[in-house]
């Protein structure tokens, strides 16, 4: 289960070197004779970044004719609007729920802003709207044409009610997005990124389910790369999805802590097992990649929701 280091002829990926640190944010490219596809370009704040890896590619921006977004999070996202602001014949593909978002990005920006205040423009940037008739919004279900390629799309939720999958047939590559959560280097820690609002547990199988049943030689995650061994690796995702689910509740059943001592009790038993798997930098490192206190609020948000749900 080693990641690799190259991906099949005419895929390739930049690391976008998010904040100075590696392997946090992945942006894949597919190259076709009709032009560049890129798979989730990151936030405004690494673009110079990407326009410069692209360069060493050989690959200019006039050679870009899709951008293919697994969902709308700043993280994978942001760029978008900035990216085809001056370039207007760039295509955006993106999920139905997700689309009315990049063209009118004020909700989400709100929605953001409650969750990583002060710290916004700092990790992020811009996030400016993407022309309505450059989105090409996607139910699931479809096959694309992009990067010279001929994609199938799948409908993905779990991590985003608006998340959506690609498969590239003739390399067997799923690029999945935040669906088979955060894995770094060689090891097989595979995290579960599980931020607020719309965390669904449920869905979130079905759609590992879904990804499987494409039987991909490879997985491409947004953090972080390409890895081999799809079966066990939603295997170990969904194992840390049900052990943090475990303390989710039993500190949610605790009614002599407070939120906050909830929520670092948490962060604490994960960093804790991380440290223990993988060493004290690599788990700061996972930590830049999927925030453990955002994990908990939208862990104990689903769980609290689900609790208290009525039967039936």
């Amino acid at each position: 289960m080693a990641q690799m280091t190259t991906l099949a002829a005419g895929l390739d990926y930049v690391d976008l070197n998010f904040l100075g640190y590696p392997q946090i944010i992945a942006t894949a490219i597919i190259q076709g004779a009709p032009g560049i596809a890129l798979i989730d370009p990151g936030p405004s704040t690494t673009l110079p970044h990407l326009g410069g890896a692209l360069d060493r590619k050989g690959i200019t921006w006039k050679d870009v004719r899709h951008v293919l977004l697994t969902h709308i999070h700043l993280d994978h996202a942001g760029a978008t609007g900035s990216i085809v602001r001056d370039r207007p014949w760039i295509e955006v593909f993106v999920h139905e729920r997700g689309a009315p978002h990049m063209i009118d990005p004020t909700k989400l920006l709100a929605s953001a802003s409650r969750l990583y205040g002060a710290d916004m423009d700092r990790l992020w940037g811009d996030f400016l709207p993407v022309p309505a008739d450059r989105v090409r919004v996607l139910k699931g279900g479809e096959r694309i044409a992009a990067g010279g390629r001929e994609l199938d799309v799948a409908y993905t939720p779990g991590h985003a009610s608006h998340h959506v999958s690609y498969f590239d047939a003739s390399s067997r590559v799923a690029f999945v997005g935040d669906t088979a959560g955060i894995r770094r280097g060689a090891g097989t820690y595979v995290m579960p990124p599980t931020p607020p609002p719309d965390i669904d547990l449920e869905a979130w199988r079905l759609s590992a389910e879904c990804i499987l049943a494409w039987d991909p030689d490879t997985l491409f995650l947004t953090h972080f790369g390409p890895f081999h061994g799809a079966r066990l690796h939603f295997q170990e995702l969904m194992e840390h999805l049900d052990a943090w689910s475990a303390t989710v509740r039993r500190l949610i059943s605790d009614e002599t802590l407070t939120d906050e001592q909830r929520q670092d009790a948490f962060v604490e038993d994960v960093m804790l097992d991380l440290r223990r798997k993988i060493g004290e930098q690599e788990a700061e490192l996972y930590g830049r990649a999927g925030r453990l206190d955002y994990s908990w609020q939208g862990l104990a948000r689903y769980w609290r929701k689900r609790l208290t749900a009525k039967p039936g």
